[in-house]
């Protein structure tokens, strides 16, 4: 009942202090023309979108079931569970135990405070338990990104959309301070999920 209570709670907290998303004006979302691109191309365009899923920036908070982020990457030498006790719970945002935005806090503006938490103008939280990345392969990232009942009902274009508008996702090319970005770009990850969803989401079990 406790915790039913306190997921309650969490939800309508997201509800009220739910961000205005800010798009970016010089993203281009365009899916490429019906039969212009090979399935070899979209296997090609999915290799790089793997490295953009797979990298720290992105996989540290899609950790599935799990209710602890993950550290890992360069900077933290080895590959742990987030610091601190840091635990998210079944709320995703932490209000079992503290809320993450008690160190991710809303943040206008760049985020460059050398060893700061990093913080955006949203609300910080774990991914749902759908999208789950960390440690996962090519072939489990592909198949999950392409199916609508692991990823929020989504078209092709309405991932590319959600990239476009959620901060955090945006944060991941731009982290601030010393942290390594996401390869790429925000707007080439775009286009290669595009590439990706006109040749038909091929995958390795394909």
């Amino acid at each position: 009942m406790k915790n039913l209570y306190l997921i309650a709670l969490a939800s309508a907290l997201l509800t009220l202090c739910a961000p205005v998303f800010a798009e970016s004006p010089d993203i281009i979302i365009e899916l490429p023309a019906a039969g212009s691109v090979s399935t070899e191309e979209g296997f090609k365009a999915w290799g790089r979108a793997y490295e953009v899923t797979s990298h720290t920036r992105c996989a540290n908070c899609h950790v599935g079931p799990s209710e602890w982020p993950m550290w890992s990457g360069q900077a933290y030498g080895k590959t742990r569970v987030h610091g601190m006790n840091v635990m998210a719970g079944e709320s995703r945002i932490g209000a079992e135990t503290i809320q993450c935005s008690t160190c991710h806090a809303y943040r206008e503006g760049t985020n460059d405070i050398p060893h700061a938490a990093p913080q955006v103008a949203m609300n910080w939280q774990l991914v749902p338990i759908e999208a789950d990345w960390f440690g996962k392969s090519s072939r489990e990232i592909c198949t999950q990104l392409r199916d609508p009942a692991r990823n929020g009902g989504r078209t092709m274009i309405e991932l590319a959309e959600h990239l476009n508008h959620d901060l955090i996702l945006h944060w991941a090319w731009n982290p601030g301070g010393a942290r390594e970005p996401a390869p790429y770009s925000l707007q080439e990850h775009i286009d290669d999920l595009l590439v990706c969803g006109i040749a038909g989401f091929p995958c390795a079990t394909d």
